[in-house]
């Protein structure tokens, strides 16, 4: 099942490198689908608790165990959860967003639940590769940012592409009657972005650190207010 969920995604790791997760299957009577997300630190390793999947992760062996049902959304959560923890210190982050590369460009397309994440996703002409129509995979490499594709699907249910390219623009979406763009100021970008980053753990260190993320971000990649009709002469725009 994860194999398939996962295609194009999955591969043998070099020795001694990546997450390492053992899983273990539990019948669904012993899990309480009720239980709210629980996401803390405590002897050296992240606990991460909801109804449907227990996990532990240790940071410095980058081992940890998952125990859940047959479905793939306990493990789902578990490796957007880990990410979101990895790339927190590291100036990167995981945002509610779909996310595309064109001419070896990537573009970030956010907003909240129905601002038109999956319909600029269906939009997209042919020359353009599909890194995630729910969430994106931000890395800063240096004094620039680079976007990856996930295999987190939304209403698309397709996973994005493995691949990664420079990310060049960050459009916040409105639906409206005419296409058109709107440079927005850095205090209103990254105030925004962080209303569509994904994290789950209340740290101080690390929101302190997703806080100077966002202003990095914001400060380096262009970010516009992209109000847009369904039709494809939005990607006209996109530049």
């Amino acid at each position: 099942m994860l194999e398939k969920r996962y295609a194009g995604f999955v591969s043998e790791p070099a020795a001694g490198t990546g997450l390492r997760f053992d899983v273990e299957v539990v019948p669904p009577s012993t899990i309480d689908e009720r239980e709210d997300l629980e996401v803390r630190y405590a002897s050296g390793c992240w606990i991460m608790r909801r109804g449907d999947f227990l996990a532990r992760w240790n940071p410095v062996s980058q081992h940890g165990d998952v125990r859940q049902g047959a479905f793939p959304y306990g493990i789902d959560s578990v490796m957007r959860i880990v990410h979101s923890l990895v790339l927190a210190p590291l100036g990167g982050f995981l945002v509610h967003s779909a996310s595309a590369v064109r001419n070896g460009r990537a573009f970030l397309f956010s907003g909240i639940s129905g601002a038109g994440k999956t319909t600029i996703s269906r939009l997209a002409p042919p020359d353009v590769t599909l890194l995630s129509d729910e969430i994106s995979y931000v890395r800063r490499l240096g004094d620039r940012y680079q976007a990856f594709g996930t295999p987190f699907a939304g209403e698309l249910a397709q996973s994005g592409e493995n691949v990664d390219a420079p990310l060049v623009a960050l459009y916040f979406l409105a639906k409206g009657q005419k296409n058109r763009t709107r440079p927005l100021t850095a205090s209103s970008a990254a105030s925004r972005l962080l209303r569509n980053i994904l994290f789950f753990a209340h740290n101080p260190a690390l929101v302190k650190d997703l806080f100077q993320s966002a202003c990095d971000f914001v400060s380096r990649v262009p970010v516009y207010e992209l109000t847009f009709r369904p039709d494809r002469e939005v990607w006209d725009l996109i530049r």
